[in-house]
């Protein structure tokens, strides 16, 4: 939900129509780069270490990036890493048209677009096991980027963003059995599913409906009840092919998602913020430690109350210290661009700069 509070207005502009899509985007005005859009009570003790330690890392992704958009490292010329690093900026609010890091995102922004094959798909470089992961995380920071830039690049997103999202739409439409029905793998043509890859692709569709375009409810609902089938009735815990492996880094990643797709305040969300709320601080040192930071800090900020309290604390005490001088986060499985990028978009959840962050500001008033 986009609270009036968080933007000082709201800009609608051209709609695209497509032949897979017809997608309407919303501009939404930011608050000045650096200072939340409404100051968190948590995060208030916090800000005069956290601002500094964010541009610190933001001013290393700067250094680290190269001329055509990709980055040094681990998966740095794929479009996954670019897209993370373009949403690092945009969170701490910065833009691509004006203040210290315009270069820096539109290399990001070019780099991904510059990279999209005939089908629609975002696919450079080394991506792992196959182009969803890396071309749903793209889509999603070109959905959040979308009404920022300048006419040219607008176009050109407004062209690119159609295939990708229906690119999306054609690899959950895949038939499949019961247990992966509604989810998303590596390939666009896979039979079954995991929830990581899920995560980031119904992400993807959700900006995008926030921005107005024309997704199906069914689409979202059938991710949704994908979802359902991993979260462990038991503890609220949420799985990766299953129901309960690798649940320290995925639960949060359920959370978030049941969070945004209108399961607040449900049994099922209060059952994993609860589960993460007696597990998180397994994570140092653990398998996927910085994306499991990243879904847990977004999904507990949009619980709110007792949950965003214990976990942000934790959070900034527990991984500011572990900054490296030149300003990076190290992740053992993805290097510094990846680990840096994630860790950023953690820490400045209480900004609220991208319209994935939005959520409900009466959640504080709920009894917990």
């Amino acid at each position: 939900m986009i609270h009036p509070s968080s933007h000082r207005f709201f800009h609608r502009f051209h709609l695209i129509q497509n032949s897979i899509l017809a997608i309407a985007f919303l501009l939404l005005a930011r608050p000045a780069a650096g200072q939340p859009a409404a100051l968190d009570p948590v995060f208030a003790e916090w800000q005069a270490k956290v601002n500094p330690a964010v541009e610190n890392a933001l001013a290393y992704l700067q250094h680290i990036q190269k001329d055509d958009g990709s980055f040094e490292g681990t998966y740095g010329d794929s479009t996954g890493v670019p897209a993370l690093a373009g949403m690092a900026f945009l969170s701490k609010g910065h833009l691509p048209t004006e203040g210290p890091y315009t270069v820096a995102l539109n290399r990001c922004i070019d780099f991904i677009l510059a990279n999209q094959k005939p089908d629609g798909v975002f696919e450079k470089g080394s991506a792992g096991n196959g182009p969803m992961y890396a071309h749903n995380i793209a889509t999603l920071f070109l959905s959040e980027v979308s009404g920022m830039v300048d006419p040219e690049r607008q176009a050109r997103i407004s062209a690119a963003l159609p295939k990708a999202l229906g690119l999306i739409l054609r690899a959950q439409a895949v038939a499949k059995d019961e247990n992966n029905r509604g989810g998303w793998r590596y390939q666009p043509g896979a039979r079954d599913s995991d929830t990581s890859c899920s995560g980031w692709a119904l992400m993807a569709l959700r900006s995008a409906k926030l921005n107005g375009a024309a997704i199906p409810d069914t689409a979202i609902a059938a991710a949704v009840q994908y979802l359902h089938r991993h979260q462990q009735d038991k503890d609220g815990a949420f799985g990766y092919t299953g129901s309960d492996d690798h649940a320290l880094s995925l639960t949060g990643m359920g959370l978030l998602c049941l969070e945004l797709c209108g399961e607040h305040g449900s049994e099922r969300t209060k059952h994993a913020a609860d589960w993460v709320l007696r597990n998180f601080r397994g994570l140092p040192g653990s398998q996927f430690e910085f994306y499991g930071n990243y879904y847990n800090a977004q999904g507990m900020f949009q619980v709110g109350g007792r949950y965003w309290q214990e976990y942000a604390n934790w959070m900034y005490a527990t991984y500011l210290p572990k900054q490296s001088p030149d300003g990076s986060w190290d992740s053992h499985e993805a290097g510094r661009t990846y680990g840096t990028a994630m860790m950023v978009l953690a820490f400045t959840v209480p900004w609220r700069q991208l319209p994935i962050y939005q959520r409900d500001e009466t959640v504080d008033e709920e009894d917990r």
